[in-house]
């Protein structure tokens, strides 16, 4: 674990840049024992910057963290270790990840639930109901920032509940910010916890939440967005789950209410599906188990033309794909290609996503 350690202390290697570092050597023991020119082989390392992989101050901060975390009971966690499925998969998953609590982020179904600071009694009902509605669901995690609001919002329910839930923080574990939300952090411990790929020490600078946001896009499902403005923090972490692939959720408002234009918007531009309620979410996921098995049994008794099966073939393969990459794989023409997915819609076989993606019903 120490050179994994080491491996995010060193300046200008970034997450994309680690991993491409860990897939060519194999281990992170292996980038520190390696030539230096064997190092610059890797696109962004320089001579220069190669030799840092030999500074001692790197070395020291991985000593300290990996002392501090001992001593304070943090759990380390690095990609190479498979540390949550769904955000290894992500180009841009961080090497290394802190956490407190009892955090297992491989659960079944995992939701991101974010929204602005500033809610309304609107967004707090709608954001509570939506939790109790999850409630009914069987091995479910629920993800959020720990930031005053919505998230927070969201984490108190789901402790009241009995449900599993994470922050992603924007700092290190060694300080809980805002400082009001420390209790909250403590009972969410007990059945879930507090996650950061910040080592102890960081401050929760502006510059980090960007970044804490795409962790809470690649370790979810689903990113639901409660209320937000035209700009902000939700939105950057819906863009950014649909960047992902992953399945976006938005609760309309009023036209007028600028705490909601943001999820209006997103709905507007095809970003996020609409919701209102568990019900269109667990839907919007086929979570319902009863749509799931009428979804089976009409597949049972469809004789589907051989466009239509290269389709279907084609979705079974992967959790949802884009459809320029259907047309490409299915060798159609994009006329044939809307017609066949259009039958499929209406014959209850495929699903329409947001932003050109398609999924089997």
């Amino acid at each position: 674990m120490f050179y994994k350690l080491a491996l995010s202390f060193v300046p200008h290697v970034g997450s994309r840049t680690g991993r491409a570092l860990l897939e060519r050597f194999g281990s992170a023991t292996a980038i520190f024992k390696a030539p230096l020119k064997q190092l610059t082989t890797i696109d962004g390392i320089t001579e220069a910057r190669a030799h840092l992989f030999r500074s001692s101050e790197v070395l020291q901060k991985a000593g300290n963290e990996l002392n501090y975390a001992l001593k304070h009971n943090v759990g380390i966690h690095a990609i190479t270790d498979n540390y949550c499925p769904r955000l290894s998969n992500c180009a841009d998953a961080p090497v290394v990840l802190y956490s407190r609590g009892n955090v297992k982020p491989d659960a079944g179904k995992v939701v991101a639930i974010v929204g602005t600071r500033k809610h309304t009694d609107y967004g707090h009902k709608i954001c509570e109901d939506l939790i109790e509605g999850l409630a009914q669901l069987d091995d479910i995690i629920v993800v959020s920032g720990l930031a005053l609001g919505i998230d927070a919002i969201a984490h108190r329910k789901c402790v009241q509940m009995g449900i599993p839930t994470i922050g992603v923080l924007g700092h290190g574990l060694d300080r809980i910010y805002p400082p009001g939300n420390k209790e909250l952090a403590t009972q969410m411990m007990e059945n879930g916890g507090i996650l950061t790929e910040f080592p102890s020490g960081t401050l929760p600078d502006k510059g980090n939440f960007p970044m804490r946001n795409r962790i809470v896009a690649g370790m979810s499902d689903v990113t639901i967005v409660v209320e937000s403005h035209e700009t902000g923090g939700a939105l950057i972490t819906a863009k950014l789950a649909a960047g992902y692939n992953r399945e976006v959720a938005a609760f309309p408002g009023r036209v007028n209410d600028s705490r909601s234009a943001g999820c209006n918007n997103l709905i507007r531009s095809n970003i996020a599906a609409l919701i209102t309620n568990a019900t269109d979410l667990l839907q919007l996921m086929n979570w319902d188990k009863a749509g799931n098995r009428k979804a089976v049994q009409q597949q049972l008794f469809l004789h589907l033309s051989p466009q239509e099966q290269s389709v279907v073939d084609l979705l079974h393969s992967c959790d949802s794909m884009h459809a320029d990459e259907l047309l490409y794989k299915a060798g159609m023409s994009g006329t044939q290609l809307a017609a066949t997915l259009l039958q499929l819609e209406l014959q209850g076989v495929v699903r329409a996503l947001p932003g050109k993606h398609y999924r089997i019903h």
